[in-house]
């Protein structure tokens, strides 16, 4: 289409003809990366054009007409690079959280990940567990050889107990990057009529919930998404929590308290005229701040905007959803409540579900071994250390991970 080979890895300027009629396409940069140092391990070919639709539809159309030319499917680039050791599985999951994340905080954590943060940490615990394996199979099959030393069962055990508690320590994180990778969810609770809607709207900067003078308004659950200092915050507006006789708002109250019991953290907003009649639940789950609302009806000796707490320890705060009086300082809590919880999840080392399941197997199966070495069973010491290495190599896509790669490759975007 460009009628030369590009110098690899050397941007030319070239006109991209459709080979069929002749026809120039446009004028842009082509680069020739070939395998396997290219992103994908294998020949790649690179065309920089303008980005107008008529010339990426003509392109992709002359490119189609050629024999063996086919759309990638949905990320197929990374997976062929996953394949052909580009990238390893704990990489390739960094970078779709990198595609997706919508914070600064989830990107940093993202890139820590797509840049080897946990896969080169596991690459090198599995090292020593093949150190050790090979240390215990040593005294197996050689154990009559004059040159091998009668302890290696020793210092096999003593890598095996040093990799279990550095492990264990990495998983004793609060979740602290799963929660940073999908938020912290904060939600607003309380009696009906007490503003939760209206402080929604004030602290989603928009009209987000509908709200009304009658009780009952709110059925569903509303979501707002927010960015605060670049931490990722979902913020619930649940329907008022109280008895009634209605089955479409009982079913309302049903989904608030379970969304509420769920958040990391519950705002219980009150009117503030109602004084103590309007407390929280006991028994709530979550860590829960008292909100006293509506504090512009009341005089103005009684409108305490400062926060602080009352006698059952809750962190109190005076606002006004319609003035906007005491919110800055709610915010300026909420900000901080949340970059304590999630400031430290960018340098954690697990960031979902299925690197904790790994891990937890590489204990537990450095556990067994290190309870074989009373009782002296070499060859089952060595299955139990192969079995941790083989969870560790799970976790980067090592070995035997056919049955999770379509799960995470099906969330890419197409083509990348």
């Amino acid at each position: 289409m460009i009628g030369r080979t590009p110098e690899p890895r050397r941007a030319i300027v070239a006109r991209v003809r459709d080979t069929e009629h002749g026809n120039v396409i446009d004028s842009g940069l082509a680069l020739w990366f070939p395998r396997p140092n290219s992103e994908t391990g294998e020949d790649v070919a690179e065309l920089q054009l303008h980005g107008g639709r008529a010339v990426i539809g003509a392109v992709l159309a002359a490119l189609g007409r050629l024999d063996g030319f086919r759309p990638a499917e949905p990320g197929e680039f990374t997976r062929r690079a996953f394949e052909n050791g580009r990238l390893d599985l704990t990489e390739v999951e960094g970078l779709a959280d990198l595609i997706y994340a919508e914070t600064e905080g989830q990107r940093r954590q993202a890139y820590g990940q797509f840049a080897g943060r946990l896969g080169k940490r596991a690459e090198a615990w599995r090292g020593q567990l093949i150190e050790a394996l090979a240390l215990v199979e040593a005294r197996i099959d050689f154990s009559d050889e004059a040159d091998v030393p009668e302890d290696l069962v020793g210092p096999a055990l003593a890598i095996a107990r040093a990799l279990r508690d550095e492990i264990a320590a990495a998983l004793v994180d609060d979740r602290r990057g799963e929660r940073l990778r999908d938020g912290l969810t904060v939600a607003i609770a309380g009696p009906p009529n007490a503003g939760k809607s209206s402080l929604m709207n004030r602290i989603a900067r928009r009209e987000a919930a509908i709200v009304t003078p009658f009780a009952g308004t709110t059925r569903d659950v509303i979501e707002v998404h927010l960015d605060l200092e670049g931490y990722p915050v979902t913020v619930l507006d649940t329907a008022g929590i109280r008895e009634t006789d209605d089955p479409i708002e009982q079913e309302g109250v049903r989904r608030a308290q379970a969304r509420a019991d769920a958040a990391d953290l519950v705002l219980w907003v009150i009117d503030a005229q109602a004084g103590r009649s309007a407390v929280p639940p006991v028994g709530q789950a979550a860590p829960m701040w008292m909100i006293r609302n509506k504090i512009d009806l009341l005089d103005s000796a009684l409108r305490r905007t400062p926060h602080g707490s009352d006698e059952r320890s809750y962190d109190t705060y005076a606002v006004s959803a319609l003035t906007g009086a005491g919110v800055d300082a709610l915010m300026a809590g909420l900000t901080a409540f949340v970059r304590d919880w999630l400031g430290r999840g960018e340098d954690v080392l697990i960031t979902r579900e299925r690197h904790r399941g790994a891990l937890r197997q590489t204990i537990e199966a450095l556990e067994r071994a290190l309870a074989e070495s009373a009782a002296a069973r070499e060859d089952i010491l060595a299955e139990e250390l192969r079995l941790a290495a083989r969870a560790l190599g799970r976790l980067t896509g090592r070995v035997d991970v056919e049955e999770v790669l379509d799960v995470i490759f099906r969330d890419f975007c197409v083509g990348k």
